[in-house]
């Protein structure tokens, strides 16, 4: 039995595309942290689409982006600093 994702409410599809970009923006944020310019941004739309997926639906995917970009700001920050510390 397939479901038509057409029969679905359409802040409903919105939340669930949100939630899956912010993932996605996530683990780009992660590999991206190297520099700081591009993982901080990414993170920062990660953070913003998954709180925006939470409004409608809370979903464990929306969490996960969330968390994982979180953790991809603070990877570019921490290696913001250490080039400043230590960079010629």
């Amino acid at each position: 039995m397939e479901v038509d994702p057409n029969s679905f409410d359409p802040e409903l599809r919105f939340a669930r595309f949100y939630a899956v970009a912010s993932a996605a923006l996530g683990v780009i944020s992660l590999c991206a942290g190297i520099i700081p310019m591009c993982g901080s941004v990414a993170s920062i739309l990660g953070i913003v689409l998954g709180v925006l997926s939470l409004k409608t639906e809370r979903s464990k995917l929306a969490i996960a982006g969330i968390s994982i970009s979180v953790l991809g700001i603070l990877i570019s920050l921490i290696y913001f600093i250490i080039l400043i510390l230590f960079g010629e």
